[in-house]
C-alpha cells in the first residue's frame, strides 16, 4: 500500500504546481485574470474569496476540467495546461461528495481502482519484456480500500450504505475515494459547505490532521476565513479573477495589503486618512504614532485597525472619546460599539462598559496599519455626444464642456466658442472623465441615472460604506455613500453636472 505517513515540511520548497499568467475567460468575459503563483510540495494552501471571485475555476483548471485560455499550469516544471484529467496525478473532492447511493462504502472507495489498470511486465521463456496493461488485484484493492477508511477514521464501514451515513460520514468516503488513488495533489471545492457549523468545525481539525498524516499537497477553495485561518500553511486571497495577498494565516490576518484583504479576513475598523510624515498618520481628526512609512508627505491612506487592537480607557485617558451604542456578548468576548463624532468603532474586549457610557479609546502604534489608497478618484475615458453630454463608464451624463477650453461659452446652436472666438463642434471629440467618490449617488429607480449596474462590492470605512457598482460591459464606479444598500443590488448613478470633471484627451505626439 503506498499510502502513507508524513509529517508536512514546509521548509521543502519543491514547487509541485506553479500557475504561470493564467488567464480565462467564458464568451469573452475574463474570470481569471493574469494569476501567477506557486505551490509547494506537501502544503495545505487555500485559495480564499467571495463567490465569484475565480477561486473554483482556478482549482478546475489545475484539475483539468477547465483549460486556460492564455498562460501555463506546471507539474513538477512541466507544462499541463492541455493534458486531459485523467492523466494528470490529482483527485478532486467535491461539495455535493458525488457518491454513488447504489453502492456501499467499499464499493464507492474502491471503484476508481477498479477501473484502473496498471502496467506489469513479464519476461517470457526467451528473455523479451512485455508490458501488459491489467486490472488491480483484488486483495490489492482491499487492502488500499482498509487503509484509507483508517485514515479517514472510518475502519469496519465498508459493508455501510451510503445512505445511512451522516453528512461527515460521507465526506470522509468522498475523501478516502480521492486518497484511495494515491494522488500528488487533492483538490478540495468547498468540501464542507453542506454541513452545520459544528461539523464543520471537527472536519477542519480532521481535514488538518489528515493532510499531516498523508504528507501530500492539499489545495482547498473556500469562503469562509474561519475554514482558511484554521487549517492552511498558505492563503491566497482572490477577488475579482485576481489574486490579493498571498501569505501565511498569520501575516494575511496581521498585514493585510488592502481594504479588501482588510474587511474580507475578519473584522476591521477601517478609516480614510492622511500621512504626515514617516511614523505618523492622521484619522478620526487626531494624530496617531505608527509603524508605517515610506509615504509621500499629506499623502491620503486608508488606515485598517482590529477591533482587539483598540483599548478601552477612562475619558480623560484615552486619545478619542465616544460614547457607546451597542455592547454584545459573544462567548469569549463582548462586542462593543463607540460613535466618536461621525466615526464608529468597533472593539473586542473581554469586559464591557454599559450602553450610553463615555469612554476613552487608546489605539497603540503597532495596531495601526496603514496602507496606500487605491481608489482615490474614478477615472474614465469619454466622448462629447452631438447633444454635448458626455459618454462614458458604459453610461451618458450630462457636463459642462467649457471647461475643456478656459473662458469659452455655448452659442444657441451649442457650438463651443472659444475665448479667440474660434467656433467648434465637440462632437465625438475624446477627454479624460474624473468623478469623485464622494460625487455618485445611487438610485433604485433604474431611468434616474445616466448608468447602471450591479453593486459587486462594498467595505464599510467607518463613516460611510465604499461601493463599486459595475454595469453590463465590465465598467467600475466607485463611490462612498452613508446607506446601506446589499451586494448584487441593480442600481442607476447618478452624477451631478459640475461633479464631472473634463479635460482634452492627448493624442499621441503630445497634441490635444
Amino acid at each position: 500500500m503506498a499510502i502513507t505517513t508524513a509529517k508536512n515540511n514546509l521548509d521543502n520548497n519543491t514547487k509541485i504546481i506553479e500557475l504561470v499568467d493564467v488567464c480565462k475567460e467564458f464568451d469573452g468575459v475574463s474570470v481569471v485574470e493574469n494569476m501567477s503563483f506557486y505551490v509547494r510540495k506537501g502544503e495545505f494552501i487555500t485559495f480564499l474569496g467571495p463567490s465569484g471571485c475565480g477561486k473554483t475555476t482556478t482549482l478546475r483548471m489545475i484539475a483539468g476540467f477547465e483549460m486556460p485560455t492564455s498562460g501555463k499550469i506546471l507539474l513538477n516544471g512541466k507544462d499541463i495546461s492541455h493534458l486531459p484529467p485523467n492523466l494528470r496525478p490529482v483527485n478532486t473532492v467535491f461539495q455535493k461528495y458525488a457518491l454513488f447511493p447504489h453502492l456501499n462504502v467499499f464499493e464507492n472507495v474502491a471503484f476508481g481502482l477498479k477501473q484502473k489498470r496498471v502496467e506489469t511486465t513479464y519476461v517470457d521463456k526467451k528473455g523479451n519484456s512485455k508490458i501488459k496493461k491489467e486490472k488491480i488485484p483484488k486483495a490489492v484493492i482491499a487492502e488500499k480500500v482498509k487503509k484509507a477508511l483508517e485514515i479517514v477514521d472510518l475502519s469496519g464501514f465498508e459493508k455501510r450504505s451510503i445512505s445511512t451515513l451522516s453528512g461527515g460520514q460521507q465526506q470522509r468516503i468522498a475523501i478516502a475515494r480521492a486518497i484511495v488513488n494515491e494522488p500528488e495533489i487533492l483538490l478540495l471545492d468547498e468540501p464542507l459547505g453542506a454541513l452545520d457549523l459544528k461539523m464543520r468545525k471537527e472536519m477542519q481539525l480532521e481535514l488538518k490532521a489528515m493532510h499531516k498524516r498523508l504528507g501530500i499537497t492539499f489545495i482547498y477553495v473556500t469562503h469562509d476565513q474561519e475554514e482558511a485561518l484554521t487549517m492552511s500553511d498558505t492563503i491566497v486571497v482572490m477577488a475579482d479573477g485576481s489574486i490579493q495577498q498571498i501569505g501565511t494565516p498569520e501575516m494575511i490576518y496581521n498585514e493585510p495589503k488592502n481594504t479588501f484583504v482588510a474587511d474580507f479576513i475578519g473584522e476591521s475598523n477601517i478609516f480614510t486618512g492622511v500621512m504626515p510624515k514617516d511614523g505618523q498618520v492622521r484619522f478620526c481628526g487626531k494624530s496617531f504614532e505608527c509603524l508605517d512609512g515610506g509615504f509621500e508627505k499629506d499623502e491620503p491612506v486608508d488606515i485598517v485597525v482590529r477591533p482587539e487592537d483598540v483599548e478601552i480607557k477612562p475619558v480623560d485617558e484615552g486619545m478619542l472619546k465616544g460614547k457607546v451604542t451597542s455592547v454584545i456578548f459573544k462567548g469569549i468576548h463582548y462586542q462593543i460599539l463607540v460613535q466618536c463624532g461621525r466615526y464608529e468603532i468597533e472593539i473586542q474586549s473581554t469586559s464591557a462598559p454599559n450602553v450610553g457610557d463615555t469612554v476613552g479609546l487608546i489605539i497603540k502604534p503597532d495596531g495601526i496599519h496603514v496602507m496606500k489608497k487605491k481608489f482615490r478618484v474614478n477615472k474614465f475615458t469619454g466622448v462629447i455626444t452631438k447633444r454635448n453630454t458626455v459618454e462614458f463608464g458604459d453610461g451618458e451624463f450630462e457636463c459642462d464642456v467649457t471647461q475643456l477650453y478656459p473662458n469659452s461659452h455655448l452659442d444657441e446652436e451649442g457650438y463651443l466658442v472659444t475665448a479667440k472666438g474660434e467656433k467648434l463642434d465637440l462632437t465625438d471629440t475624446e477627454v479624460n472623465v474624473e468623478v469623485g467618490l464622494h460625487d455618485i449617488t445611487m438610485s433604485d429607480n433604474l431611468d434616474e441615472g445616466g448608468a447602471r449596474g450591479n453593486i459587486i462590492s462594498l467595505i464599510y470605512k467607518s463613516e460611510y460604506y465604499r461601493y463599486i457598482v459595475r454595469t453590463e460591459n465590465e465598467e467600475d464606479y466607485v463611490l462612498a455613500c452613508e446607506d446601506l444598500w446589499n451586494e448584487n443590488d441593480l442600481v442607476s448613478l447618478i452624477i451631478p453636472k459640475d461633479k464631472i470633471r473634463l479635460s482634452l484627451k492627448v493624442a499621441e505626439g503630445g497634441k490635444q
